[in-house]
Parts: structure tokens; C-alpha cells; sequence
């Protein structure tokens, strides 16, 4: 029976790991030349939450009913609820295994609060309201985790100016995650190990303007011009010694949720629907405010939308919601109208945006849950969805929410490093939704019938063959 550690880097692209600063990061780079490599193609959509369940299930983000992290509550206009680990019902790696008697332990990886019984122990995520709440299984383990590295840190508030007290929170964030994962996986009996750090991802949100040259905002020899090199060497110093400390006889992963690149601009979705006349206001907005705070004339509108790393539109549904306009019978008419519109939606050079639009089902095939009605891309996910009114253009090179200099991209990183292995194999492109399975096969128990997914070939480079 193998052994399995996944190292989960929240936000990371093939173009900074494997391309980039692989040569910087050496313990990462001997796990890469000896080892099976691959772009990891995430979900729609490419979302913290739902990418991790997906990867974790086996299951797609409408199978789940999980869309993001934000969801509306029904079918309400100002009502909305953030995913935590209550909102995901189906069985995930850990449950199937624990059935078998197999433990595992979970360290950060959302949703993980408020935290689930588990065959083993937890540690709960980023959405952890404070180190006041019960936020590991068992409870006990808190105490512990107090004694070996102090006050733990789950996150940072990364949408902020003082870029200096970003920095270095982020890296004793980073030193507790670790210091606490070389203890619980030397310490404790397992048989999958899972960290996940968040870490990059508000690396990448907070500072990419400052490291990447093809950012419109980039300025060259400004004083985070390094900070992305320093950071990840001090997190694959991190990783090696957790590598060291689980054993020489554990199959090891590296895995991202999705990737991150330079965000361009944000465009303003609910004055684009306004404009267009399908999103009605009583008044004009005093200031920038969100949707749920302005004054939107409900009887005359038929659709509005949420802001984000992409778009949600939700229609105003007769006999759906409370002051529905949009009669049932021409629901698909009205989704059919909203995606040509969308397709023609040009930049501010003129230039037609790369745009996609989708229904949930026309993706997932089921699509329960909080869904909303289209889902809309803007230029290849370059452009932020900007949900608030109030603005002089609808296109912001800022986001409306708070400083962010990145947004997501579909493909993450997948490294795969099998005890004794010796030779470096690229497998290509892989999918997040076959991981289940293949995970479960390597740890000797069977996949449950309703889990899919394809091989991914991992089985062939055991015993360094």
C-alpha cells in the first residue's frame, strides 16, 4: 500500500513553476527531473472553490452545486452565503478511504471549516473565522498546534495598499503552514497526506503587477520586482524539508487548483447590462456601490450580474423570483439574446473580446444547487467581472473591490514524484476531474461506481521504471 503526500499550491501556473523559476527552486526541480509532469486543466469555473472539491470528488462543479465561492441564497436578490465545508455532500478521497480503514490528514484545504469528522485529523482553510473557533478534528489537535508553532494563521488580507505588511505576513503565514505540516506528518499515522498553501495565490493577487513585465501596470526595478523568485524559493526550501520529514518511501504530488496571469482590466457588467436595457435603476447611484445596495427598479429588469474572476447573470423570472419580468416561455429566448450581446462585446482598442458564455448544464450536464442562469468569461479570463455601478467607463484598470493585480487561468501544475522513481516522463496535459480516481487506485482502494475519470498513467512510473 503506498503512502501519498500531496502539496497543493493554491493559484500556481506551468509558466512561473515549471518554466520560469524552475531552475531556482531546487528541491522542486529534482522531484520534476525525476519525476511525471504535466499542465493540470481545472474546472469551470477556474475557482479556488470549486477546483480543490472537483480534484477531491471526482465530481464536476454542477454535480457538487458549487459555482465559487459566493452564492446566491435561492432565488432572492441581496441574499448570498459563502461556501464552507457543509456545502460539499459528496464523499470526498478521505471518506472513501477512511471507510477502509485508512487515515489521512488535511491540512488548510478549502472548504475545510467548520471542520468534519475524519478518519485522522484536520486542519481547517483560509474561511476560518478566527483561531477562537473549533477548527480541527479532533478538537484536542488545537492544542497542539498552539504548542508547536503558536498563533497558526490561516490567511491575509491581501486586497490592500501596504503592499510591505502583505509581504511579510504572507511569509510567516507560509513558515507556520509548514512548520506545522513536517510535524503532523512525522508525528502522526497516515496514509495520505494533504497541505494545501494558499499562500501563492495571494502572492499572485497582491504583487503580480510588480514581477511581471506583461502586466500593463509592470514598472521596471520597482521594489517587489523579485518578490515572486523570493517567495517561491522559500517555499520549495519549505517543501523539501516536508518531503524529508513524511519519508523516503512516500509517492509525493505537487498540484495546483488553477493558474494565475496578469488581469488587464475589469469590465463592468451591471452598467453593460443597463446600457443594453436589461438591467433597470429607479436612481443613479451615489458613488460606486454594489448592485445590492442600489436602487434597481426590479419590475423593469430581466437580468443582473455578480462580479468576480467571472461573470454570473441571473434572470428575472416570472413566478421564480419576487418581482419576476421574464416569463418562463422565453427564458432560453432571453439567454439566447444575452450570449449573442456578449459576444460582441468589444475592449477599449475596439478589438472583439475573446468572450465565452455558457449555461451550468451546457457544461456539467446536471447542475444542481445555487446555480445562476449564464456564466460569462471576459477576453479569456484577462478581464475581471466588475459588479458594482457608479463608474464613469465600464472598463476599470483596477478592480472594484480592492487592489488585485492577477486573475485566474485554466491551467494549473501537476508533478507527480513516485517513491524511487529515477527518470523525468511529461505526460502532457491532465484533467483535475481524473484525480480521484487515480488517487484512490494508487492508494490500493477501489474507486466508488459513481466516481469517473480516465487513467492517468501514474501507475507506470513506480519503482523508477
Amino acid at each position: 500500500m503506498n503512502k501519498v503526500l500531496i502539496i497543493g499550491l493554491d493559484s500556481v501556473p506551468p509558466e512561473l513553476l515549471f518554466d520560469r523559476l524552475l531552475d531556482e527552486l531546487p528541491n522542486i526541480k529534482k522531484l520534476y527531473k525525476t519525476g511525471a509532469h504535466a499542465k493540470f486543466r481545472t474546472c469551470d469555473p477556474p475557482i479556488t472553490v470549486p477546483a480543490w472539491m472537483v480534484m477531491m470528488t471526482g465530481k464536476n462543479p454542477g454535480q457538487l452545486g458549487i459555482y465559487g465561492f459566493r452564492h446566491r441564497r435561492g432565488y432572492g436578490y441581496r441574499d448570498g452565503y459563502i461556501v464552507n465545508s457543509a456545502s460539499v455532500k459528496e464523499p470526498t478521497v478521505w471518506d472513501v478511504i477512511g471507510r477502509q480503514g485508512l487515515k489521512t490528514c488535511v491540512v488548510g484545504l478549502p472548504p475545510g471549516y467548520p471542520p468534519k469528522p475524519i478518519s485522522g485529523y484536520s486542519v481547517s482553510c483560509m474561511i476560518t473565522p478566527g483561531l477562537d473557533k473549533e477548527y480541527t478534528y479532533p478538537p484536542e489537535l488545537k492544542k497542539e498546534i498552539a504548542d508547536v508553532v503558536g498563533d497558526y494563521v490561516f490567511d491575509v488580507t491581501f486586497r490592500v495598499e501596504d503592499r510591505d505588511t502583505i509581504k511579510k505576513q504572507l511569509f510567516e503565514m507560509t513558515e507556520k503552514r509548514f512548520e506545522l505540516a513536517k510535524h503532523l506528518a512525522a508525528t502522526k499515522d497516515w496514509n495520505l497526506f494533504i497541505l494545501h498553501e494558499i499562500g501563492f495565490d495571494r502572492l499572485h493577487h497582491a504583487f503580480w503587477k510588480y514581477f511581471d513585465p506583461e502586466h500593463p501596470k509592470y514598472v521596471a526595478g520597482n521594489k517587489y520586482e523579485g518578490i515572486a523568485k523570493e517567495y517561491y524559493r522559500f517555499a520549495d526550501k519549505k517543501i523539501g524539508e516536508l518531503v524529508a520529514a513524511a519519508g523516503s518511501d512516500v509517492d509525493v504530488f505537487i498540484l495546483s487548483d488553477h493558474g494565475s496571469k496578469a488581469m488587464k482590466g475589469a469590465f463592468c457588467v451591471n452598467q453593460w447590462l443597463e446600457r443594453e436595457g436589461f438591467l433597470t435603476l429607479k436612481s443613479k447611484p451615489s458613488g460606486v456601490l454594489d448592485i445590492e445596495k442600489t436602487d434597481v427598479d426590479w419590475e423593469k429588469t430581466k437580468a443582473w450580474g455578480w462580479g468576480g474572476y467571472y461573470a454570473r447573470i441571473f434572470l428575472n423570472v416570472k413566478g421564480r423570483e419576487a418581482n419576476g419580468v421574464v416569463d418562463p416561455a422565453d427564458v432560453q429566448k432571453t439567454k439566447a439574446l444575452l450570449k449573442e450581446r456578449f459576444m460582441e462585446i468589444k475592449d477599449p482598442s475596439g478589438r472583439t473580446m475573446r468572450n465565452y458564455v455558457f449555461e451550468p448544464e451546457e457544461v456539467y450536464g446536471e447542475a444542481v444547487g445555487d446555480k445562476p442562469d449564464l456564466m460569462v468569461y471576459f477576453d479569456d479570463l484577462d478581464w475581471r467581472s466588475a459588479g458594482t455601478l457608479g463608474h464613469d467607463s465600464l472598463y476599470l484598470s483596477e478592480n472594484d473591490t480592492g487592489p488585485d493585480d492577477s486573475v485566474h487561468s485554466v491551467n494549473g501544475v501537476f508533478l507527480y514524484h513516485p517513491a524511487g522513481s529515477t527518470h523525468e516522463r511529461d505526460l502532457g496535459t491532465l484533467n483535475t476531474k481524473d484525480f480521484a480516481r487515480n488517487l484512490l487506485e494508487l492508494l490500493g482502494v477501489a474507486p466508488p461506481p459513481d466516481i469517473g475519470g480516465a487513467s492517468m498513467g501514474l501507475g507506470d512510473g513506480r519503482g523508477g521504471k
